[in-house]
């Protein structure tokens, strides 16, 4: 009668372990929530951008990549984002997709411009850069170096 006591109460406790890691797992989770004005660029490549990765200012996030979809007219990505309320941006903005570094994520980059006209929920801004591919870049600098070392 006590080993099936014991191995109830470690049933238990092995399920309470388990409800706490789903619970972690789920609040750390990148699901986006709109709290704020939505926004649209088109990019020609956005690299590893995707739904979840954060949107910066100046390095401090101020939003979420809410989706990515492809115009099927312009074969453009279409990156649609959730800025906070507080963030209003002029119309000549513009949006770069960034780096945190050789293995880290990408993330969302908006320079504001200096136009007195605001950008408002459901607009799309007219400039963008594209994301740069670092492991493109490293292969051209090792191969063009490559054949400079052979003259």
């Amino acid at each position: 009668m006590r080993r099936n006591l014991i191995e109830t109460a470690m049933g238990a406790i092995v399920l309470a372990a388990a409800a706490a890691f789903l619970l972690i797992v789920y609040k750390s989770s990148n699901t986006p929530s709109v709290s704020g004005y939505q926004i649209a660029a088109e990019f020609n490549k956005i690299g590893g951008l995707k739904v979840g990765n954060d949107v910066r200012v100046g390095g401090v996030p101020v939003g979420k990549v809410i989706s990515v979809t492809l115009d099927y007219d312009t074969f453009k990505a279409k990156v649609l984002f959730d800025v906070d309320v507080e963030c209003v941006f002029p119309t000549d903005s513009i949006a770069i997709i960034a780096s945190e570094g050789l293995l880290g994520g990408n993330f969302l980059e908006i320079i504001p411009g200096g136009n007195p006209d605001e950008l408002k929920s459901g607009d799309t801004l007219e400039f963008s850069q594209d994301a740069v591919d670092i492991s493109q870049l490293l292969g051209k600098f090792m191969f063009s170096s490559a054949g400079n070392d052979q003259k």
